[in-house]
């Protein structure tokens, strides 16, 4: 049977990288919208915009971290 303790430590995990997910997400759409109408007044801005897309991904990076020293408390 599984420990309180250990299964609290897991859903914790699991919450931070869905939050962080989630933010990622939500950071890249608002991008990506933005992205598109400058694309379309200025098609050389294309590099930079994908650059900017990219960029919010380290947010699940940064989330990825906090949830494997979240499990090394187990």
């Amino acid at each position: 049977m599984v420990d309180l303790t250990i299964a609290l430590i897991a859903l914790a995990s699991a919450i931070t990288i869905g939050i962080c997910s989630f933010a990622a997400a939500l950071a890249e759409k608002t991008i990506a919208i933005r992205g598109i109408a400058a694309m379309a007044e200025k098609e050389s801005l294309f590099g930079g915009v994908l650059i900017l897309t990219v960029i919010p991904e380290t947010i699940v990076i940064f989330g990825l971290v906090v949830s494997i020293l979240i499990i090394g408390l187990a």
